[in-house]
């Protein structure tokens, strides 16, 4: 899992050019100042190009943070 932080780390910084991103689990869309509507389009487009998955339209809407994110990352790549 902590493979999969550091990747989602660099997803991050690279889709909001912010290289003081952490992210954790907790991490939601309030925790970072441009996270809104057109960027998480972006940002969920790079996740699943950097891991090579495809996220269903009812587990984009339905992540709450970016553990929840990483949960479904993880049981794709099992």
């Amino acid at each position: 899992m902590d493979e999969i932080y550091s990747r989602l780390n660099e997803v991050f910084r690279d889709v909001f050019d912010d290289d003081s991103i952490e992210v954790s689990a907790e991490t939601t869309a309030d925790d970072i100042e441009d996270w809104d509507s057109l960027n998480h389009i972006t940002l969920i487009d790079a996740v699943e190009s950097e891991f090579k998955v495809r996220f269903t339209m009812g587990e984009v809407s339905g992540m709450k943070n970016v553990g929840e994110m990483a949960e479904i990352i993880q049981k794709r790549g099992e």
